[in-house]
């Protein structure tokens, strides 16, 4: 099992959100090794019956012998947490509530404890975790769910993401009971995978799914909620003029991506505009789940100009200067390539303006910085 990042602060009940698959199970496992710890798993059926109908039954199963009482998807059943509050309230026993979806707790106005529980995420498995055990090539063909690191073959590691892919179909959004149709959503889902990293043309997508836009709108709110993927916004110094900008949207995990837009069996190969593609998509997940494991608060956005010039990355960092970022699979960067960047960097005032690549070395051409990726990672998040 690969150490995971997230520190875990057991002075205090907590959740710990995260889609399917990313080890919540296995990392509080492995935490709570030992302990005599009380385990309810509300993806077994029996428990989910027993305690949808009668969710006060968790009041006679606690006891003192129990130091934690770890739920399993706890949205699974909202009620839960008015008796998990009662019980942090009166006994000294802390709870371990995991999640894969936040919608359903927010739809019924669950509980959530009031600061009671602190909040952990986690996410597939990033590059400081695979450490020398990382492939680059590979992550951008399958992703880093940490399944797909037991696989052997080309063939397991694709039926295994076409399974998760189908299985969070069923499982994640069937439950949430807000797709009345599901072929529709269908559809939807595979669109949205290939915009992933685009700019989001809610009108054009919707003509290709056959929808309405306000049920595009609410499909991606309903993938953010589920955890399958995040909003990157527009850069703008203003609030106001950022909300009637297009934001990007990623999916969490470059092989879920593939399985949903049917590329599993198209491999990236390098030098490739995919592999460009994957290779940006790839950075900007290891700063999300840095970000969030490191507790930096750091701020996410992107800016497209009038002349179609893009920055990929602008990272707001509390009490740092702000840090623009361009995002170049190659491996050999040239001077060349900073000159249509010149103007724009006059223009921000940004100070550090980093290129972020395949290169070995740190240099500098002009007042940019050209960085190897896991240098520019370490530069941020060590």
């Amino acid at each position: 099992m690969y150490k995971r990042l997230p520190k875990i602060l057991k002075s205090n009940s907590f959740f710990m959100f995260g889609p399917r698959g990313t080890g919540k199970t296995s990392l509080l496992k492995a935490e709570f090794l030992g302990k005599n710890v009380l385990w309810i798993d509300l993806l077994n059926e029996d428990e989910y019956r027993k305690f949808v109908v009668h969710p006060e039954q968790i009041d006679e199963l606690i006891s003192e012998k129990y130091d934690w009482v770890v739920i399993d998807e706890v949205q699974r059943v909202p009620a839960l947490l008015n008796h998990v509050h009662k019980i942090i309230e009166k006994n000294k026993i802390k709870f371990a509530l995991t999640g894969s979806s936040a919608r359903k707790l927010k739809r019924e106005g669950a509980n959530l404890l009031a600061g009671r529980a602190f909040e952990n995420k986690l996410h597939p498995l990033t590059s400081f975790e695979l450490g020398d055990k990382l492939n680059l090539e590979e992550i951008l063909n399958y992703g880093s769910l940490p399944k797909i690191f037991s696989l052997q073959t080309t063939e397991e590691k694709n039926q295994y993401l076409r399974s998760y892919a189908n299985i969070y179909i069923k499982s994640e959004i069937k439950e949430e009971q807000v797709v009345r149709k599901i072929e529709p959503f269908l559809k939807f889902l595979e669109i949205a995978a290939q915009m992933s990293g685009k700019i989001l043309n809610y009108s054009k997508i919707a003509n290709d799914a056959g929808i309405d836009s306000k049920a595009v709108e609410r499909y991606f709110e309903i993938l953010s909620d589920t955890f399958i993927g995040f909003f990157l916004e527009p850069f703008h110094e203003s609030v106001r003029k950022r909300q009637f900008q297009k934001s990007k949207f990623y999916f969490f995990d470059l092989g879920v991506k593939k399985a949903l837009d049917r590329t599993l069996t198209v491999p990236i190969i390098s030098q490739s505009y995919s592999y460009g593609e994957a290779f940006e998509n790839f950075f900007i997940l290891e700063c999300i789940r840095l970000n969030d494991y490191y507790l930096k608060d750091f701020k996410f956005s992107y800016l497209r100009t009038k002349d179609d010039l893009e920055i990929d990355l602008i990272i707001d960092r509390p009490g740092l200067p702000r840090v623009f970022i361009e995002i170049k699979s190659t491996k050999n960067f040239n001077s060349d390539d900073v000159s249509r960047y010149r103007l724009i960097k006059k223009d921000l005032k940004a100070k550090n303006f980093w290129f972020v690549t395949q290169d070995k070395n740190i240099r500098k051409i002009d007042d940019f910085l050209v960085m190897p990726w896991r240098d520019a990672l370490r530069k941020l998040f060590n």
